[in-house]
């Protein structure tokens, strides 16, 4: 059994299947995704839709992310957050046109049904953004902080790698987990369009919402598979990029 971890996806459909035909899926695998599969380039509801028919033949673990929440309250309410609006929103409503109230109810409870984190057998954390707390994500205080916290990136990007992990000064955050696997911030940001590592943390939000790509990483050979940049494959569009 092979293990994935996808990034942040943002509405591109054909770069998600780019990805997973790349990795030539296989029924015994398992297909772990970080979040954000909405939000960005023209087929977030696709997206949602295609990613349930997955789930129905294949072993997936779908973690939210903050566009998915969003998202998750309009399909709730009906009512349009404007910060969500402006940043894929309103792509992401027009998505849904065409799509039937049967349809959008699925699509609800599939939202849902999304954990915040997850931690696999061997001690590795799956989750969208990061976390605050020194005892690690069962300890966070404010379930938001695990899809906006950017400050697990921020530190482990920053720090001195010759602190020994038996330092007192060592952060504690980043003891409890074998590797933390995370999305919310493109790769892009750090000139970088490949999944980043820091200290035991790794970054797989290769962009996808703006000029990057969609990015799969088999955890056990960390071998990389990614799609082609998300504006070649949707020339008419603008995506993220405003």
């Amino acid at each position: 059994m092979r293990t994935f971890a996808i990034g942040d996806i943002h509405g591109g459909l054909k770069a998600l299947i780019q990805v997973l035909n790349k990795i030539k899926v296989k029924d015994e695998d398992k297909l772990i995704f970080v979040g954000d599969y909405v939000d960005g380039w023209s087929e977030s509801a696709q997206v949602i839709q295609f990613l349930l028919e997955l789930s129905e033949k294949i072993n997936t673990v779908f973690i939210k992310g903050n566009h998915d929440v969003w998202c998750e309250e309009w399909l709730r309410s009906g009512e349009v957050n404007p910060t969500w609006y402006m940043h894929g929103g309103k792509e992401t409503i027009e998505s849904y046109e065409g799509f039937s109230e049967e349809d959008k109810k699925r699509h609800l409870g599939f939202f849902e049904n999304m954990p915040l984190y997850y931690l696999d057998e061997n001690n590795r954390l799956f989750l969208h953004a990061g976390f605050t707390s020194m005892h690690g994500v069962k300890k966070e205080v404010f379930e938001t902080t695990l899809y906006f916290d950017r400050t697990l990136w921020e530190m482990a990007l920053t720090m001195d790698k010759r602190i020994e992990k038996d330092s007192a000064i060592y952060p504690n955050r980043l003891k409890h987990y074998k590797e933390i696997y995370i999305g919310h911030t493109p790769t892009i940001n750090f000139n970088s369009d490949v999944p980043m590592q820091a200290i035991n943390v790794w970054n797989i939000d290769t962009g996808a919402a703006f000029t990057g790509k969609i990015s799969g990483v088999n955890i056990d050979t960390k071998e990389v598979f990614q799609s082609d940049n998300l504006p070649d494959l949707y020339p008419n569009e603008k995506g993220r990029n405003k």
